[in-house]
């Protein structure tokens, strides 16, 4: 019986492999345009249910450090911002934001 090589996600044809770097090495673009890459060649259905699900597994890896790089931005941006959440709406000086205060008052 002939050993069927197993080729790396990446669809490269190349032994499986310590090849792609991990996901969290990469920068946000790199995990995002491997990941759009991924994603074009579970949609064209090539390769076999094995490698699909390689691929599956390595874009999931690749959208977690994506939304990682995300989540550190948008923590960034709210620490520039003062702490204020991103989507707080600016109330006039001198409004309370709680209806609770002011039937206390």
């Amino acid at each position: 019986m002939a050993r069927r090589e197993t080729t790396d996600p990446a669809g490269a044809g190349a032994p499986a492999a310590p090849s792609l770097p991990d996901p969290a090495t990469l920068g946000y673009e790199q995990a995002r345009d491997e990941l759009v890459s991924i994603v074009a060649r579970l949609e064209s259905g090539a390769g076999t249910l094995e490698e699909s699900l390689a691929l599956w597994e390595r874009g999931e890896a690749l959208a977690a450090r994506c939304q990682e790089w995300l989540d550190g931005a948008r923590a960034r941006l709210t620490s520039a911002r003062g702490g204020a959440a991103p989507d707080a709406t600016p109330q006039a000086p001198g409004a309370t934001a709680d209806v609770d205060e002011q039937e206390e008052r």
